[in-house]
């Protein structure tokens, strides 16, 4: 194990660690709630459960591209490769558009497939509403990635700001955190489709 790796993991209870092992432990709970809250509602109205738009699908292939070229950025950052690294981060990003992009797509077809989206008990208003919530909390990371996107296009340019930006652990530490949330996303919306395919399938 080489010392970067060391220093990476040596930084596991630093604050920005603490921060964000906090927030994922929250947006579980946050989640197993609205999931919880959809079967009440499913089994206390006798609704059927909604069938999700397919698009929403395909977007989970997209976000999980994302997750996987972030990935990639991360073991490009590891060998100290620059273009692979900026190449990666970049592909990463536009990703994240186009899930955004294609969950408002999503979004526009819950509503003219539901007229009645927002009324009380709605099963359609809880896939609304949880994927909003998902995509927002994409928002909230897409900053801390575009910082990084900028750093890596014009910090790593001379020979002496690479080496410093490659060998500074706080970076690394950030870049692990960033990992580390934007992965729980992933995770959690392949989640999220499991459990609404699996209530449209499954008869309570």
């Amino acid at each position: 194990m080489n010392q970067r790796t060391n220093d990476f993991r040596s930084l596991g209870t630093h604050p920005y660690s603490i921060m964000v092992y906090l927030l994922l432990a929250g947006l579980t709970m946050i989640f197993v709630g609205l999931s919880a809250a959809y079967l009440y509602t499913r089994i206390t109205t006798g609704q059927p459960p909604i069938k999700i738009p397919l698009i929403f699908i395909f977007n989970t292939v997209v976000l999980y591209a994302s997750s996987v070229m972030f990935r990639q950025a991360q073991k490009k950052y590891l060998i100290d490769d620059t273009r692979g690294y900026q190449i990666t981060l970049l592909i990463t990003v536009l990703l994240t558009f186009a899930f955004m992009a294609l969950q408002y797509y999503g979004w526009t077809i819950l509503r003219e497939d539901n007229p009645n989206l927002f009324k009380g008990g709605n099963m359609s208003a809880y896939v609304y509403a949880i994927s909003v919530i998902h995509v927002f909390h994409i928002v909230a990371g897409l900053p801390f990635f575009l910082i990084f996107l900028w750093n890596a296009f014009t910090k790593l340019k001379e020979p002496v700001s690479v080496l410093v930006y490659f060998t500074d652990p706080v970076k690394q530490l950030q870049l692990r955190l960033l990992a580390l949330y934007w992965h729980f996303l992933d995770y959690l919306w392949i989640y999220l489709m499991v459990f609404f395919w699996g209530n449209y399938f499954v008869k309570l």
